[in-house]
């Protein structure tokens, strides 16, 4: 992320270098480039919305959101694609730090959270902390290479959930898991199966594929093509043994995992559907992390 950042600005310098000396003030050349660099970044966003609304299911009525609403989820989408891809993710171990595994907890189990394609840990910088706060000890994992077979995350998962068991004491974790993550999570679940895991919640997973994984780059973007051979043998009856009381939490307005109606559903888990909220946006979501409190009580 930090190379393709670095390029992306040193592109912008070049550029801003010709304009200066064709007359161009600095200060000018400079507002460019910062105006291309947004305008760059929303042309993304409106993008993957056009693509949503291309193939997504009809939106029940109870889930329906009017115009107002909408430009809010479009501006929400806009600002978590910059904050999280300028900002956070490429930086993620000055933001986030070591998990806090040693501190003291009011809830038995550890949470440990898996991040989606092209992503890495900083992308639970803000539900990490207020899942902390409700009382939860809080493990993060990024999953690499960044492109890669979705299997060859699985020993990784592993690893990690073997650290987190060891520094808490913990019999169990509760997987929490963002798009990919979900996939991620059932291809570790169908290799090393569920002993180790006490719950599975996924937020915006693409258990059926999406659409716009035509679209993507590698392996693992193959891998989430719709009808493809890997997710087909993937979601056969008995593949993966899912833990009691799993959970898939979706939005009928994600604009990455579309159509949202028969791509998030998970079979032997709770389908909990929203409205309003974007794929990147929910990590940012009040309305998302209320769900996700909700599912991690015990009575879902």
């Amino acid at each position: 992320m930090r190379w393709l950042l670095f390029s992306e600005l040193l592109i912008y310098s070049l550029f801003g270098n010709w304009l200066v000396a064709r007359g161009w003030t600095p200060l000018e050349a400079a507002g460019f480039g910062l105006a291309g660099f947004l305008a760059v970044r929303l042309c993304l966003v409106l993008a993957t919305f056009g693509f949503m609304l291309k193939g997504s299911n009809v939106v029940p009525e109870k889930l329906r959101i009017g115009p107002l609403q909408a430009l809010r989820m479009v501006l929400e989408e806009y600002a978590a694609l910059i904050v999280l891809f300028t900002v956070i993710q490429p930086f993620e171990k000055f933001w986030m730090g070591p998990d806090r595994l040693g501190h003291c907890a009011t809830r038995p189990l550890p949470l440990l959270l898996l991040h989606g394609y092209q992503c890495n840990r900083g992308f639970w910088i803000w539900m990490r902390s207020r899942l902390e706060v409700a009382g939860w000890t809080v493990a993060t994992h990024s999953m690499e290479p960044v492109w890669t077979e979705i299997d060859n995350y699985a020993d990784g998962i592993d690893r990690r959930i073997d650290e987190v068991l060891v520094a808490t004491g913990a019999p169990q974790v509760i997987l929490i898991c963002h798009s990919m993550g979900g996939l991620a999570a059932r291809a570790y679940l169908r290799r090393h199966g569920k002993a180790k895991v006490a719950r599975m919640i996924t937020l915006g997973s693409l258990h059926h594929g999406t659409e716009l994984a035509s679209l993507g780059v590698g392996p693992n973007a193959r891998q989430m093509r719709i009808g493809n051979p890997w997710l087909i043998a993937l979601g056969a009856p008995g593949a993966v043994p899912l833990p009691q009381g799993s959970v898939s939490i979706f939005s009928y307005h994600d604009n990455y995992v579309f159509p949202q109606e028969t791509s998030s559903r998970l079979e032997g888990a709770t389908n909990i559907a929203s409205s309003g909220v974007s794929h990147l946006g929910m990590a940012f979501s009040p309305r998302v992390l209320g769900s996700l409190k909700e599912a991690l009580e015990p009575s879902v």
